[in-house]
């Protein structure tokens, strides 16, 4: 059986994430099991996940699977559809994560968890701040305001 891997690598160097944007591919091909030589592969901005909705970029026609240190959830779904599998690797090593995909290591959580960690991010930390800023300023207030009578009363609303 033979495969054809595409691992992002922005830098030519690591495993790199926002697949969408990524430029520098290394493709693996895969005989029975075994990974061969890796080629470099570059595309056009205009190439990229990101810049051509739809389809592949040319160049990466043909993989198997796609290893990168992160991709969002429309990346999925685009690579899902043209039978391409996604894989995050918890390396930033290339070859490393080539062999544990093949070796059926599970990888990092997928992309659709850095989605929702953005966004539950985002709203708890409007929410504490508005929160903590809220109560200090009306606990001082309150107790400078008045302390023997107020502190009491205050206490009890």
């Amino acid at each position: 059986m033979s495969l054809l891997i595409a691992v992002c690598s922005q830098n030519r160097k690591t495993v790199t994430g926002h697949a969408g944007r990524c430029r520098k591919f290394w493709l693996y091909p895969v005989e029975n099991g075994l990974p061969g030589e890796r080629r470099l592969v570059e595309i056009a901005k205009e190439e990229t996940f990101h810049e051509r909705p739809g389809g592949l970029p040319a160049a990466l026609e043909g993989i198997s699977v796609m290893i990168s240190q992160g991709m969002g959830q429309g990346m999925l779904s685009r690579l899902g559809r043209h039978g391409v599998k996604a894989w995050m690797s918890p390396s930033e090593d290339l070859d490393e994560s080539v062999q544990a995909y093949l070796r059926g290591d599970p990888g990092a959580s997928l992309g659709a968890h850095q989605h929702e960690h953005g966004h539950e991010h985002g709203h708890e930390h409007g929410h504490e701040h508005g929160h903590e800023h809220g109560h200090e300023h009306g606990h001082e207030h309150g107790h400078e305001h008045g302390h023997e009578h107020g502190h009491e009363g205050g206490h009890g609303h």
